[in-house]
């Protein structure tokens, strides 16, 4: 993992896996999504809906997952994940059970990241 994007508010984060995989965190260490400020939080929507559509256009996905809970990290992040049918877990989620081995054949995740970066 490390850092894509960061400002005074959020930060935009890489997971090493077999899929397109980013994270959304708040700066500051909000328990909860309504602790956030509104204009964090718009912020936060606006990325969203910004790197699913990227994703949606550079990789045509079966699915985008997008997830947000913290059980064993208590702070505001958010999940962004591009899905195939062809991926290790789908139509499991990322921390279900393996379906099978990923065989996946995408366009480059560095060139992705780096287009990504251009439009926020």
């Amino acid at each position: 993992m490390s850092i894509l994007y960061e400002n005074e508010n959020i930060r935009i984060e890489t997971e090493e896996s077999e899929i397109p995989w980013l994270k959304i965190f708040t700066q500051k260490a909000y328990k909860e999504m309504s602790e956030v400020p509104p204009e964090i939080k718009f912020e936060i929507y606006e990325l969203l809906d910004s790197i699913e559509k990227e994703m949606l256009d550079y990789y045509t996905p079966s699915k985008i997952n997008i997830a947000s809970f913290g059980n064993y990290v208590p702070h505001v992040h958010w999940h962004i994940m591009a899905r195939f049918e062809k991926d290790s877990f789908f139509p499991e989620p990322m921390w279900g059970t393996k379906q099978r081995e990923g065989r996946l054949e995408l366009p480059d995740f560095t060139d992705f990241c780096e287009q990504l970066l251009k439009k926020i």
